[in-house]
C-alpha cells in the first residue's frame, strides 16, 4: 500500500477516535449533570427526613427506658413479696419452725443488703425502716429462742448417771438430740452477726456455768479450805479424799471434755471467743474441785497421810494431759496452771511426809511395852507402811523423778526404804532398853528383826533392797537369838556343871558315892535346878515368839544343849539321890517331861493360866 493510501486510512481512523472521544465527553456531562441533580435530591431528603429520625431514636431510647423500669419495678416488687412472706414467718415466731423462722431472718438481710447497695432506687428509706424493724424484733426473738433452748438442755446430770458414764467409756455425758446442736450453732451465728455477740456470750455462759455447778454439787463436790480439812476425824477425811479421786475423773473426762465439745460444736465457725466462754462456764466448778485438793495438800503433815496424798498426786498425774487438751487457749491459761500448781504441791507434800515419817519412826517415844518380847506395834506398823509403798512404785517413781534428785528412781526408793528401816532398828534398840531381863532385850530384838526380814523376803521391798541387806539382818536375828540363849540359860548350865563341885564333909562316911562329890552338893544342884527351871519356865511360857518355825527353832536349840546336859548330870549323880530320902524332891522332872514343858516356853501365855 502507498503512503498516501495509508494517510487516508490513519486520517480516517483519527477522526473516527475524535467523535468517538466527544460522544464519551458529552456522555460525561451529562452523567455529571444527572449525578448533580441527584446529589441536590438526597441533601432535601435528607434534610426532610431528619426530624422524623430524631422522632425514631426518641421513640426508641423511650422503649428501653420503659423496659428497664419495668425490670426494676420487677426486682422492686419481688423484694416486696419476700419481706411480705418473711414478716408472716418472723410474726409467727421462731418457736414452731426454727429452721424456717431462720431462713426468713436472711432473707430480710439479703432484702437490706439490696436497698442499701442499690443506689439507683429513690425512696427506699421506707422499706429499709420496715425490714429493720423486723429484723430487730426478729433477733429479740432469736435472743429468747437461744435462751430457751439453752437453759431447756442445761439441766443438771444426776449422780446415778454420772457415776453410771464414770464406770464406762463414754466421753460425753450431755444428752442432746442430733438437730439441737446445729440448731444452736445457727443461732448463735445469726446472734453474732447481728451484732448480739456479749447477749449470746452471757446467756451461755450463765446457763451452762449454773448446770455444771449444779451437777457437781448433787455428785458431793463442796468447796471446802484447808481449816475445814484439819477439823475433820481421820476417817472421815479419807472417805472424802476417796471420793474427790473419783470425782476428778467424772469431772475432767465426762463434764468437761463434754462441755468443750458441746461449747466447740456450737460455736464452730462463728466469730465468737469460745474459749473464753468454755473457761468462764468452767473455772468456778475447776476451783471447787482443785480447792480440796489444795486444802488437804496444805494441811498438817502425818503419816497415815502419805498413800492418801500419793493417790491425788497419781490422778493430778492421770489427768494431766487430758487437762492440757480440754483447757486450751490463753483464757484457760490460769486453770491449767491452778492443776499443775496443786500436782506439785502434792509432790511436795509426799517427799516432806517421807521425812515426816523416818524421823517420827526413829523419833517414835510411844510408852507401849509389849511385856512379852513379841513384835512391837511400831514395827508392823512401819512394815505395812513399806509394804503399802511398793504399791504404788510407779507413782513414787514420777514423784522422784519430778525433784530430779540425781539419782536412780530405784535406787532412790531404795534409799528411802533403808533409811525407814534403819530408823525402826535405831527405835527398837531404844525400847529394847526397857527390859529389866537382859534375856527379854534379845527375844525383843530377835522377834523384831526376824519380823522386819520375813516381811521384806514376803515382799516387792525384797527387790529393792536386795540380798545383801536380808543376809546381813538374818545374821543379826541370829546373833539376837544366840545372846538370848546365852543370857537366860547360862545360870542353869552351871548347875548341871561339874567344875566347882569338891567333896564335903560327909563324903567319907558315904561309902557308896563313887563321884567324889557330897550327896548334899547334889541335892543343892538338883533344887537349883529345879527352882531356876520352873522360874523360868513360869516367865517365860508368858513370852512370845509369833513366828511358829522361829519359836520351834529357839525351842530346839535350848533343848539341844538343857536336855543332854539334865541327862548326863541325872545319870551321873541320880542315884546319891534316888538312894536317899524322898528323892523326887530333888528329881523332880525326867528330861522326857522337861522336854514337853520346853513347848511351853514362848506360848504367851497369862498368869491365870495353869501350867501343865
Amino acid at each position: 500500500m502507498g503512503v498516501p493510501q495509508a494517510m487516508d486510512a490513519l486520517s480516517r481512523r483519527a477522526g473516527m477516535l475524535r467523535e468517538s472521544l466527544q460522544k464519551s465527553q458529552t456522555n460525561t456531562d451529562s452523567m455529571v449533570a444527572i449525578l448533580g441533580s441527584f446529589d441536590h435530591r438526597l441533601s432535601a431528603l435528607e434534610a426532610a427526613m431528619r426530624p422524623t429520625q430524631v422522632r425514631t431514636h426518641a421513640i426508641r431510647m423511650a422503649h428501653e427506658n420503659i423496659d428497664k423500669s419495668l425490670k426494676a419495678a420487677e426486682v422492686i416488687l419481688g423484694q416486696f413479696d419476700l419481706s411480705r412472706q418473711a414478716e408472716a414467718t418472723i410474726l409467727r415466731g421462731p418457736h414452731e419452725d426454727l429452721e424456717s423462722y431462720l431462713e426468713a431472718v436472711d432473707v430480710l438481710r439479703g432484702i437490706v443488703r439490696f436497698f442499701t447497695t442499690e443506689k439507683n432506687f429513690r425512696n427506699a428509706d421506707g422499706i429499709l425502716n420496715h425490714v429493720n424493724g423486723l429484723l430487730a424484733k426478729s433477733i429479740s426473738k432469736l435472743e429468747e429462742e437461744f435462751r430457751q433452748l439453752v437453759i431447756s438442755y442445761s439441766k443438771p446430770i444426776e449422780p446415778d448417771r454420772l457415776k453410771k458414764l464414770g464406770n464406762g467409756h463414754i466421753q460425753n455425758p450431755y444428752s442432746y438430740s442430733p438437730r439441737i446442736v446445729p440448731l444452736l450453732h445457727d443461732l448463735a451465728q445469726q446472734l453474732v452477726q447481728a451484732g448480739y455477740q456479749q447477749q449470746c456470750f452471757r446467756i451461755y455462759r450463765d446457763a451452762r456455768a449454773s448446770s455444771l455447778e449444779s451437777s457437781l454439787r448433787k455428785l458431793g463436790v463442796e468447796k471446802l479450805g484447808k481449816d475445814d480439812v484439819q477439823k475433820m476425824q481421820w476417817e472421815a477425811l479419807e472417805a472424802k479424799i476417796g471420793n474427790w479421786i473419783h470425782f476428778m475423773r467424772i469431772a475432767v473426762k465426762l463434764l468437761f471434755a463434754g462441755e468443750r465439745k458441746i461449747c466447740d460444736q456450737i460455736f464452730d465457725g462463728v466469730n465468737f471467743q469460745k474459749n473464753l466462754c468454755f473457761a468462764e462456764v468452767t473455772v468456778n466448778s475447776v476451783a471447787t474441785l482443785l480447792s480440796f485438793g489444795e486444802a488437804v495438800a496444805k494441811s498438817k503433815r502425818s503419816p497415815e497421810k502419805l498413800f492418801v496424798l500419793l493417790d491425788m498426786y497419781e490422778i493430778m498425774r492421770e489427768l494431766q494431759s487430758e487437762f492440757e487438751t480440754i483447757f486450751e487457749g490463753k483464757p484457760c491459761a490460769d486453770m491449767r496452771e491452778a492443776a499443775l500448781s496443786l500436782t506439785k504441791r502434792l509432790a511436795q507434800t509426799a517427799q516432806e511426809t517421807f521425812g515426816d515419817f523416818e524421823e517420827a519412826v526413829e523419833k517414835d517415844a510411844s510408852k507401849t511395852t509389849v511385856l512379852d518380847g513379841t513384835v512391837h506395834p511400831l514395827t508392823s506398823y512401819v512394815i505395812n507402811y513399806v509394804k503399802f509403798l511398793f504399791d504404788y512404785q510407779s507413782t513414787l517413781k514420777q514423784l522422784f523423778q519430778q525433784f530430779e534428785t540425781g539419782n536412780e528412781t530405784d535406787s532412790q526408793l531404795a534409799i528411802v526404804t533403808m533409811r525407814i528401816m534403819q530408823a525402826l532398828q535405831s527405835n527398837l534398840d531404844g525400847k529394847s532398853k526397857q527390859y529389866k531381863d537382859p534375856a527379854l532385850t534379845y527375844l525383843f530384838l530377835m522377834n523384831n528383826i526376824h519380823y522386819m526380814v520375813r516381811s521384806v523376803r514376803r515382799s516387792e521391798a525384797k527387790d529393792i533392797l536386795g540380798d545383801d541387806w536380808i543376809q546381813r539382818h538374818r545374821r543379826i536375828v541370829q546373833q539376837n537369838a544366840n545372846q538370848y540363849k546365852r543370857v537366860a540359860w547360862a545360870k542353869i548350865h552351871q548347875t548341871l556343871s561339874v567344875q566347882g563341885m569338891n567333896s564335903g564333909p560327909s563324903m567319907a562316911a558315904d561309902a557308896s558315892n563313887s563321884s567324889g562329890v557330897s550327896r548334899a552338893t547334889i541335892k543343892e544342884r538338883f533344887k537349883a535346878f529345879n527352882m531356876q527351871f520352873e522360874e523360868l519356865h513360869q516367865k517365860q511360857s508368858q513370852w512370845t515368839v509369833p513366828d511358829q518355825e522361829l519359836r520351834e527353832s529357839l525351842r530346839l536349840a535350848v533343848a539341844e544343849v538343857l536336855l543332854p546336859a539334865y541327862r548326863s548330870f541325872v545319870k551321873r549323880f541320880g542315884p546319891l539321890v534316888e538312894n536317899g530320902k524322898n528323892p523326887q524332891k530333888y528329881i523332880r522332872y525326867t528330861p522326857g517331861e522337861l522336854e514337853r514343858l520346853l513347848g511351853e516356853f514362848f506360848e504367851g501365855k497369862t498368869w491365870a493360866e495353869p501350867k501343865r
